[in-house]
């Protein structure tokens, strides 16, 4: 038994490497799609853990509204990060810095494993590691502000329908909905982005 799966093995990894060869980008794809998706379901286990252990503290309380750009069709101010002091509310305002930083040190922790695991399993870059930092970082600074703003569009609704049908519940379901559509954006962004700062050079012109 332990013989025919070390053989049925070998002729998958045989096979995985003719294919790669044959189609490297497609390759490098859909071993980035397996990282990210491992990525997600991180995201997704620790996000409310720490909204739990950050709710039971007077962050809740504390407003942070930040980067407003004009205005919603009720005339109130439109915040890329709109969390306002006290509770969840049924249009997905509210939380606090709690909500806040909940979600952006979630998003930090997958993103430095994202790092290193796209880097040295996708694309095996042998480049200089500092200088793909530089532009992961400021890449991400961009998306993170950009998923901000757009979550003006999508977070209201889904939070209006899920915390009315499902009450507490609701909200808990609408927290991972929210979180899977910035990993999706996450997702479909950094690809390009990736074989761009991950590049990997002949080892005779590797970067010092």
């Amino acid at each position: 038994m332990t013989n025919n799966s070390g053989a049925f093995g070998s002729v998958l990894a045989g096979r995985w490497q003719g294919f790669k060869i044959r189609h490297p980008t497609l390759s490098q794809f859909i071993v980035f799609f397996v990282l990210s998706n491992g990525v997600t379901i991180l995201q997704l286990l620790l996000m409310p853990i720490l909204r739990n252990v950050l709710a039971e503290t007077s962050l809740v309380e504390t407003a942070f509204q930040v980067f407003p750009v004009g205005s919603n069709p009720d005339g109130s101010r439109y915040f890329i990060f709109n969390y306002a002091a006290g509770p969840i509310q049924s249009d997905g305002t509210g939380g606090g810095l709690a909500y806040f930083l909940s979600v952006q040190i979630t998003l930090g922790i997958a993103q430095i494993i994202n790092f290193f695991a796209q880097r040295n399993i996708t694309f095996k870059s042998n480049t200089s590691i500092g200088r793909a930092a530089f532009w992961y970082i400021l890449a991400y600074i961009v998306i993170t502000l950009a998923a901000g703003a757009l979550q003006g569009l999508y977070k209201a609704p889904v939070y209006d329908f899920l915390m009315g049908a499902l009450s507490s519940r609701g909200e808990f379901l609408a927290d991972i909905i929210t979180m899977m559509i910035n990993a999706a954006i996450s997702f479909w962004v950094f690809f390009p982005i990736f074989r761009l700062i991950f590049r990997r050079k002949p080892e005779a012109e590797k970067e010092v």
